[in-house]
């Protein structure tokens, strides 16, 4: 006979499966610069590797961690950004979609 789900059931569920999505989306991959959306828009893990001559935009100075896409916090090594879906960028990589933040 299968009983009704209990307040504190519900609740312990609810935490566990939060800590478990927490965990999952900490743990994204990182961008490869050989993937197919990477190479179309240029991206490369360390600006300082940006090639110039392909993309004459680029200033030194610009990388992800000061891009207006990026959805990382200041202080992290890698984050988000909604370009490149559930995979991470480097805060010191660049891409040619590269918009300033603020």
């Amino acid at each position: 006979m299968n009983q009704p789900l209990s307040r504190r059931l519900f609740l312990m569920t609810l935490a566990a499966s939060g800590a478990v999505l927490a965990s999952r989306a900490h743990s994204q991959a990182l961008l490869d610069e050989k993937d197919a959306q990477a190479v179309a828009l240029g991206y490369v893990a360390d600006a300082k590797r940006v090639d110039i001559k392909k993309f004459p935009k680029f200033v030194a100075g610009q990388n992800c961690a000061n891009c207006a896409i990026y959805t990382g916090k200041a202080a992290d090594k890698a984050g988000g950004c909604p370009l490149f879906g559930t995979r991470q960028v480097t805060a010191a990589g660049w891409c040619n979609a590269w918009v300033k933040k603020g």
